[in-house]
């Protein structure tokens, strides 16, 4: 027999989840399916979604990286054949 059970709990930061089964579940030995209902991440749609991302400016504090590189990285990455 297979029972549909719905539950909201809150996951650790050990990644363990606590669930206290109703009394009409039998003890014993017990299989469990379940589904992660995720929220949706969002995409970077437009060039104002990439201006407001922690990728813009995320080199301007780094003194290791200089402008030609960055330059040579775009210039590989704008050249990749899709």
């Amino acid at each position: 027999m297979i029972k549909a059970l719905e539950f909201t709990t809150e996951t650790t930061k050990e990644r363990e989840i606590y669930v206290k089964l109703p009394d009409d579940v039998p003890a014993g030995p017990t299989k469990f399916l379940i589904f992660l209902m995720l929220p949706e991440q969002k995409t970077l749609n437009t060039l104002g979604d990439l201006l407001n991302s922690e990728f813009f400016g995320m080199w301007k504090d780094r003194t290791d990286v200089t402008n030609d590189y960055a330059r040579q990285l775009r210039q590989q990455a704008w050249s990749r054949s899709l």
